[in-house]
């Protein structure tokens, strides 16, 4: 195995399994090495679990002192932003990429008549460019589709529009196989080739609504008339188009230098990133904490962390992308809020990447004081619901019964947000017949809170139904007017679907909606399991013992030997009822077979 500091080892715990780019530096804070992964912490975790056999490998493992990581959409955006990232730092132990060579890209050159091809050059004059692309396959199977649907063309010769008024120009083989439209013998119109070129544009940057509906329904129409290798041959068009004509987040050459900013925060803990973006490409990005001190609002604290962070990576950019604004102390800085577009992806993506750090600090913290997690949790409900104090101990009820029969019901206990198993209690209905959840709900609270009052116990922060406000108000209705009691009382609204999607409290009650992956609202379905399993698993127990309840076990004295005995030698309890004195006592014994034999026939024992 791998020697690794603590250090490491509580990075490797945090790190996601998201794609991304992820970075190694040495003890002196240099990167030594910028890695891609679909998974990252999968891969990450690799370099550590074992001696590779490549001295090189095992060279880099032993300098590793710091780890950093940015989280991505994709895995092709893992490619491009790793390209950016090694050309930017050069990193010792990276081979490819260091030579400055870069992904392809597509040009749409500055022309009377553009031409569209792949290029490795981005020369600003010469014509706008779109891309990288991580494959090369990928640029050519787009300019191949480019080519079937916008027949451009493709030669270099430097076409005029008077040469072409003139008629200097003569079409060649392309126009012949139907790849080329013949502009240089106006077979077409220039704004026909300009529609051409604005349907190029689309293409390229995956803006093709239109174009993908044209295409369907050219397909459909060719499908009718029984051309299918045509219609197949749309068929494949379409599914390049949709595969390859998507622009990724990493790298957006249209766009100049700007920095992007993520913020969320935790109670005191505020969680900054920083992407940065030269010559339209991400190079540089980072994730930070800082914590208030004197209860600075986020404005503030954003102000704050973009000084700090700008400073950090040596950012002289003007231009700013923030999730909300700040209070600037600079006011040479052009700050903008994104709302749609490319900035607004590289936005979303700071945005992922904050919540992310933020998500595996808090997930670090909690393997280290589990407690802490749970106060945390229930502090949460408390802001939420504006408790007086933090629901520590909490009661949840729930019953169970079928049309009123086998009536119980099941009081859970969660302490710190987690089951005290100890303190369950299960309550057999006793004044309540017939259906009524209402009546059963007063019965086992007054039951309940009435015994831990006479034992001088401790009662609960809050208590918790599995209804809605119906529950509520009958649990209310106990505590405040039969026991003088004001304990809090919340209840889990389920849909239609019978899923838990809102928490009550209040009079009268209000709804609070949750995400289903907040970890509040995973608390609260797993007390409504808990407490649902407990009350039905109790029924179901009751239910069970009633149906294999016979008369048997009314007669004092017998017990489940002698019933088995019983049934046994006569294979049903009529029977046994039907039997003489002798034929009992035979099977029971004289004492035990006279007891059976008297009660059948109404005999008191003397």
């Amino acid at each position: 195995m791998v020697r690794v500091s603590e250090h490491i080892r509580q990075l490797l715990r945090q790190i996601p399994e998201e794609p991304g780019v992820y970075q190694y530096f040495d003890k002196d804070g240099t990167v030594i090495y910028v890695g891609k992964a679909k998974n990252l912490r999968r891969r990450v975790a690799s370099y550590f679990q074992k001696e590779h056999e490549w001295l090189k490998t095992r060279q880099l493992v032993r300098h590793i002192a710091d780890i950093r990581y940015v989280v991505v959409p994709s895995e092709q955006d893992a490619f491009l932003l790793e390209n950016n990232l090694i050309k930017q730092y050069q990193p010792h132990y990276n081979i490819l990429l260091k030579d400055g060579k870069s992904y392809p890209s597509i040009c749409i050159t500055k022309e009377p008549y553009p031409r569209i091809f792949k290029t490795r050059q981005l020369l600003k004059n010469v014509g706008e460019y779109y891309g990288p692309y991580s494959y090369g396959n990928t640029v050519d199977l787009v300019l191949e589709l480019i080519h079937r649907l916008c027949p451009v063309r493709t030669c270099q010769m430097l076409m005029t529009e008077k040469g072409v008024d003139e008629g200097r120009y003569k079409v060649c083989l392309k126009y012949h196989l139907h790849t080329c439209c013949g502009i240089c013998e106006q077979k077409v119109s220039k704004e026909q080739y300009g529609e051409y070129i604005e349907m190029a544009r689309k293409i390229i940057r995956g803006d093709a609504r239109l174009l993908t509906r044209q295409l369907q329904q050219r397909m459909n129409d060719l499908s009718e008339q029984m051309l299918y290798e045509e219609a197949g041959e749309v068929k494949a068009q379409l599914d390049l188009l949709d595969k390859f004509c998507s622009k990724t987040v990493i790298t957006n050459t249209v766009a100049g230098d700007l920095d992007v900013f993520g913020y969320t925060e935790e109670e005191q803990n505020i969680y900054v990133s920083i992407l940065h973006v030269h010559n339209g490409s991400i190079v540089q990005g980072q994730t930070v904490t800082f914590r208030r001190q004197l209860q600075e609002s986020r404005e503030e604290m954003l102000a704050m962390a973009m000084h700090r962070l700008r400073e950090m990576l040596g950012s002289t950019t003007k231009d700013v992308i923030v999730p909300f604004l700040p209070d600037l102390i600079d006011e040479n800085l052009r700050v903008n809020i994104a709302i749609s577009g490319d900035k607004k992806r590289l936005l979303d993506l700071a945005m992922k990447n904050v919540q992310q750090y933020r998500e595996d600090c808090l997930r670090q913290a909690d393997k280290l004081n589990p407690d802490q997690r749970s106060m945390r949790i229930l502090g949460k409900l408390q802001s939420l619901l504006g408790l007086p104090i933090v629901p520590v101990f909490i009661d949840s009820f729930d019953n169970s019964h079928i049309q009123g029969s086998d009536a119980v019901a099941g009081c859970v206990v969660f302490r710190k947000a987690r089951p005290s198993k100890s303190e369950y209690k299960r309550f057999k209905i006793r004044t309540v017949s017939g259906p009524d959840d209402y009546a059963d709900m007063r019965e086992i609270v007054h039951r309940r809170y009435k015994d831990l009052l006479d034992e001088n116990m401790p009662l609960p922060d809050l208590i918790i139904a599995d209804g809605g406000e119906g529950q509520m108000n009958a649990i209310r209705e106990v505590l405040e007017n039969q026991l003088g009691l004001h304990i809090p009382v919340a209840g889990l609204k389920k849909d239609d679907h019978h899923r838990t999607n809102v928490l009550l409290y209040g009079t009268p009650p209000q709804e609070y909606g949750m995400k289903v992956t907040d970890e509040l609202f995973r608390l609260l379905v797993q007390i409504q399991d808990e407490v649902h399993r407990f009350a039905i698993s109790y029924h179901r127990q009751k239910r069970s013992k009633s149906q294999t309840h016979s008369e048997l076990d009314d007669i004092h004295g017998v017990g489940e030997v002698a019933k088995q005995k019983l049934l046994r030698h006569f294979r049903s309890v009529a029977r046994a009822k039907s039997a003489d004195l002798d034929e009992l006592r035979q099977v029971l014994g004289n004492s035990l077979g006279t007891k059976v034999y008297e009660h059948f026939r109404g005999v008191l024992s003397l």
